[in-house]
């Protein structure tokens, strides 16, 4: 790889640029209050209104998958664990149930329900979590207080059942790593019951507080046909209509065996996508207080051995976003030949510049988190040359020694 070829401009994003005035144009970001993580959008503009948008992604890509490729097969579970602090447990069960299709291996009935316990409080606390925050962004603080505050009461039972609060490092291949505590069964059940009166209170929040009404309804609207033809995934696609998830439509761990319904709505907007979110919480305690009564006798965990037989195998699950998607490949050593993942995050983010057309300024954060973003999660990275059309990617070692270049040209002066 050249000095020449890292520096040459992103050619697609002048081509996309051309037909509009520089007047036309407003930044929006990489560095934005409404941004947790650095991402980049220009916002075509008519007056008030956005026409377009145009982003620029790769900020912070980390290189997990090239990483993957040089740890064995076990650290990767932790590894990719760390994708996302708010979903870390649905990465490492997904990229655990791709590697497990290679094997004979069987998970014991015990495990597969107490990963459906995790998942489903994991859900619980990303959905409030985001209530929170688009309660925040809408200018109605007191609910982004009080929903982060009964967040800590799903904290508290991961950090009993599985020792931490964020990387619950509970998976493990072919089972669990830690069995459910002693005693637990009440309280579980109680925390369960007061979440479902908090997301019924809220719900009802929503649907009178002036604020949020004014914010949320009739913004982020897309229809059906649209968020389908766009390849919406999770509450993108529920809050319109789309009946598509993964725990119903493809079962996994032990969602044949915990009776549940998808939450869908018709409205698509904000605030009906608002609703959702707190009916789906209400449908999750109700699958952990079932789950935690009907929790199977017998082993955690059946011990695989270090090397996965060769093949190849993909998985996906319904993580709080949407679904996730795992795909592994294996010569038969203690390595992956190959990880591919790909986050719900990179599958809404096209209906989320859809939706921002027609919309002002003022509602692109509302928009944007509408979404829930992890860019952290889905970004990637890659060299096109459109008039080539020759693609390309770095090794690790290119990638560390162009930022070396990057960011102390003085050291290389001296060479």
């Amino acid at each position: 790889m050249s000095e020449d070829q890292t520096k040459q401009p992103r050619k697609e994003e002048s081509a996309g640029l051309m037909k509009y005035s520089a007047e036309n144009l407003v930044p929006f970001g990489p560095i934005h209050p409404a941004l947790k993580e650095p991402e980049y959008f220009k916002l075509v503009l008519e007056g008030e209104k956005i026409v377009a948008v145009i982003p620029r992604i790769g900020y912070v890509h980390r290189g997990l998958e090239k990483a993957a490729e040089s740890r064995p097969w076990v650290q990767n579970m932790y590894m990719f664990e760390r994708t996302c602090g708010i979903c870390s447990f649905v990465h490492s069960l997904t990229y655990g149930q791709a590697v497990e299709g290679l094997t004979i291996y069987e998970v014991p009935r015990r495990a597969k329900f107490i990963r459906t316990i995790i998942a489903e409080l994991e859900r619980i606390h990303s959905h409030l979590l985001w209530v929170g925050l688009m309660g925040h962004w809408a200018g109605f603080e007191t609910l982004f207080m009080w929903v982060w505050r009964d967040r800590e009461v799903v904290l508290d039972l991961v950090e009993a059942i599985s020792g931490n609060r964020v990387h619950k490092s509970m998976n493990a291949f072919c089972g669990v790593r830690r069995d459910m505590p002693e005693g637990m069964e009440d309280r579980i059940v109680e925390r369960m019951k007061f979440l479902v009166d908090r997301a019924n209170y809220y719900k009802q929040i929503v649907d009178t507080e002036e604020t949020m009404l004014e914010r949320t309804e009739g913004i982020g609207r897309v229809s059906a046909d649209t968020a389908e033809k766009l390849c919406a995934v999770g509450p993108m696609a529920r809050y319109v209509g789309l009946r598509c998830d993964i725990r119903l439509n493809d079962p996994y761990a032990a969602y044949d065996e915990v009776p549940f319904d998808i939450v869908t709505s018709k409205e698509g907007d904000v605030h009906a996508l608002l609703k959702l979110r707190l009916d789906e919480m209400i449908v999750a305690a109700n699958m952990v207080s079932y789950a935690v009564k009907h929790l199977p006798d017998g082993p955690i965990r059946i011990k695989i051995p270090p090397v996965i037989p060769a093949g190849e195998h993909s998985s996906h699950s319904e993580a709080p976003r949407g679904e996730i998607f795992y795909y592994v490949k294996s010569s038969g050593g203690r390595t992956p030949d190959r990880v591919k993942s790909r986050q719900p995050t990179m599958a809404n983010l096209p209906t989320a510049l859809e939706i921002l057309k027609g919309q002002t300024i003022a509602d692109v954060p509302v928009v944007l988190t509408a979404i829930d973003p992890c860019f952290g999660c889905m970004d990637r990275m890659s060299f096109l040359d459109i008039e080539s059309n020759r693609q390309w990617t770095w090794s690790g070692e290119q990638l560390r020694q162009y930022g070396i270049n990057y960011y102390f040209p003085e050291r290389m002066k001296k060479r």
